[in-house]
């Protein structure tokens, strides 16, 4: 049974997931330090205070205003250091922004890929323009305005652009160990895939080249850091994750094992029933029935 506190983390994740919207204010807000699936939501901080950030496989220490970048896609920390921490912070998913035609994908922008610029150094006269800019977005979140969507959408397109008529932050600090560090990037990247939790979002990322991909790193150099740290392939990891979740969704949901397929990004059920028989020496329908 679900505690309190997870019960409240799951309604505020449907709640948004419904929306595909919420910004708040961090320093009147218990819900800045809010969880939320972050697998599903792009994420615009403006914050003042001291912290590092830890960004795909590069880290940012952050001393007074910044303006942050998440994207769902990529991994991201944040460590909050100063005692002090005031700002704004603005959730929302991609089908929310993209309800309207855009011509720019949030994944080609500059702003959210991983070689991007996730964090802009704020001078003061921006951070009083910015303030006024997500201070709108919460009273249009708060009205009774029919087309407040569009506003909102249009608010968060004007943080966009201000952005990127800025200057990128360049104080990332590289790691001594980049393999360790890309690893570890993996390995959350993976993690976050999962789980699946419906038939109509397959998995998307199912090769070492689609993480590679996402990474923005070379598959041979993907490969090699993962053997290096790991003494497994980055093909072993995903497949393994994979059956792993192949399992929980034939003993824990009364999907069928076509859909089971589909979800796990198979383009056909012999595929998945092959590949399950390889790995586990057991087809998918004789686990469910054994432990019937």
């Amino acid at each position: 049974m679900l505690n309190k506190a997870a019960r409240q983390v799951s309604a505020y994740n449907n709640e948004l997931r419904l929306k595909g919207f919420n910004a708040f204010q961090i320093e009147s807000d218990g819900a800045a330090t809010r969880i939320y699936s972050r697998k599903d939501f792009y994420k615009i901080c403006l914050t003042t205070g001291k912290s590092t950030i830890h960004y795909a496989d590069r880290s940012f220490e952050a001393e007074g205003t910044i303006l942050f970048f998440g994207n769902p896609h990529i991994p991201y920390s944040w460590e909050t250091i100063s005692t002090s921490y005031i700002g704004y912070t603005c959730l929302f998913s991609e089908d929310f922004f993209n309800s309207v035609n855009r011509t720019e994908s949030l994944h080609h922008s500059s702003l959210f890929k991983i070689g991007g610029t996730p964090i802009l150094i704020i001078s003061e006269e921006q951070r009083i323009y910015l303030n006024s800019i997500f201070q709108k977005m919460i009273e249009e979140q708060n009205s009774e305005y029919a087309y407040k969507d569009d506003l909102i959408r249009n608010y968060v397109q004007l943080v966009l652009h201000e952005a990127l008529k800025m200057q990128p932050a360049e104080h990332f600090i590289q790691h001594n160990n980049a393999a360790a560090r890309l690893t570890a990037v993996f390995l959350e990247l993976l993690e976050r895939q999962f789980p699946i939790e419906s038939t109509d979002r397959p998995l998307q990322l199912k090769t070492a080249q689609d993480y590679a991909i996402n990474l923005n790193v070379h598959v041979n150099y993907l490969n090699r850091a993962i053997k290096e740290v790991t003494g497994k392939s980055t093909t072993t990891h995903i497949t393994e994750r994979i059956i792993s979740e192949a399992k929980a969704l034939l003993l824990h949901t009364n999907w069928n094992i076509t859909d089971i397929a589909y979800a796990l990004g198979f383009d056909y059920p012999t595929y998945f029933n092959n590949f399950f028989k390889k790995l586990t020496g057991t087809n998918p329908r004789s686990l469910r029935t054994q432990e019937v």
